[in-house]
């Protein structure tokens, strides 16, 4: 990974499915100092906690034989939704002017999901994006990641 530069004013977001910390340097691009600014977390338990019915059957319309419908990924549906909380909470603060840049720092399948869902006005924002999970990190070692490379 190259080194990010955290000029004074950039926010970012660190997230994962679960969990987001908006972050803002208040120290400068050589000595960053990253505030929180905010903390969202969301309640997502395993799959086998959240669906408890068997997947369903069909017939197949040739034969006499059934087929099982693929069981619900609960888990992926909360990760995703939360995403689609993170890119609004993202719009608002854009729209208010609270940031003029911003880095995303999140697993690849949060990034992924973020890309599809952020509007406009946050894209023309994005500066980078960093393909780690962060979230379990102190603000300490976030920079310390984030600088050092």
């Amino acid at each position: 990974m190259t080194e990010i530069r955290l000029e004074h004013g950039i926010w970012l977001l660190v997230a994962d499915g679960e969990k987001a910390l908006f972050l803002r340097n208040e120290g400068d691009a050589e000595y960053p100092n990253l505030e929180v600014v905010r903390a969202l977390h969301d309640e997502n338990p395993p799959t086998r906690e959240q669906g408890t019915d068997q997947p369903g059957r069909h017939f197949d319309t040739a034969t006499p034989h059934k087929s099982g419908f693929e069981e619900t990924d609960w888990q992926r549906i909360g990760k995703e939704r939360f995403a689609d909380e993170i890119a609004e909470r993202l719009y608002q603060l854009a729209h208010r002017g609270r940031f003029e840049k911003i880095i995303l720092v999140a697993p690849p399948l949060v990034l992924g999901e973020l890309r599809k869902v952020l509007h406009k006005e946050v894209e023309a924002r994005v500066a980078a994006e960093v393909s780690k999970t962060l979230t379990n990190h102190t603000v300490w070692d976030i920079e310390k990641v984030l600088t050092n490379g």
